[in-house]
């Protein structure tokens, strides 16, 4: 690094400091030489001191600046974007499992179609009701019920189909964790491995809610049927037979 040369300078300068400390103890205040030059031991011994004070202050101010220049490289890391994204295919899977709810045949996934059909289908014969009604009623009933587990099969086989590409994304964002330089890179990938769980997450709510709407239809066939019962065999017994 280039501290070194100046690290090694101030240990020199120490050196001749210490080396001349006890050439100059038992020295005069001042020595005359020759052409009138006069050498002052003890002037010469804190000069040398002093420039070796300002070399240290020179080297620990070049530590700063190295700690500064490191700090600044970590930070860059730190705020370097995550170059991997599995959001579009997130996306993309859950707008398929959608697409499958809203493709629900017959009563869709609607307070009002619910209402209209438990209104006009399922709430049972009555006194009024034609045994042609009630035979209508009853067909539309074993359609709905099969067409709600047929709905629940399609969704079963969305869920299954996303499998794969759930499980190639959590490949990339482990791979792209442990490789990652920054706090950020690894924040992002730990966003996107959540973004995945509730994509997971999302998937098994739609199948859930397919298998209990399709359970729900046919119990409410079932009810129908019972209740078409009793009315058949309350008019058996009204017409004297």
């Amino acid at each position: 690094m280039k501290s070194e040369p100046i690290r090694r300078a101030l240990m020199a300068g120490v050196l001749v400091a210490t080396a001349i400390a006890p050439v100059v103890m038992p020295m005069p205040a001042y020595a005359q030489f020759g052409s009138g030059i006069v050498f002052d031991p003890t002037n010469y011994a804190q000069n040398v001191l002093t420039a070796a004070r300002e070399l240290q202050q020179i080297n620990n101010q070049i530590q700063q600046i190295e700690n500064q220049a490191t700090s600044l490289i970590n930070q860059a890391k730190n705020l370097a974007s995550l170059p991997f994204s599995t959001l579009a295919t997130l996306q993309a899977q859950i707008q398929r499992t959608q697409q499958l709810l809203n493709n629900a045949q017959r009563i869709a996934y609607s307070v009002q179609s619910i209402d209209q059909a438990f209104t006009t289908r399922y709430n049972g014969a009555t006194a009024s009701t034609s045994d042609a009604q009630m035979v209508a009623n009853a067909q539309e009933s074993w359609k709905t019920s099969v067409a709600a587990f047929q709905d629940t099969m399609r969704v079963q086989a969305g869920v299954v189909g996303n499998i794969d590409g759930a499980r190639t994304s959590m490949n990339g964002l482990v791979s792209a964790s442990q490789s990652a330089t920054g706090a950020l890179q690894a924040a992002q990938a730990g966003n996107q491995l959540l973004a995945l769980q509730s994509q997971q997450i999302a998937d098994l709510t739609a199948l859930a809610a397919a298998q209990s709407r399709a359970q729900a239809l046919e119990m409410a066939r079932q009810t129908q049927i019972e209740a078409d019962g009793r009315e058949r065999f309350s008019r058996f017994f009204d017409n004297g037979n």
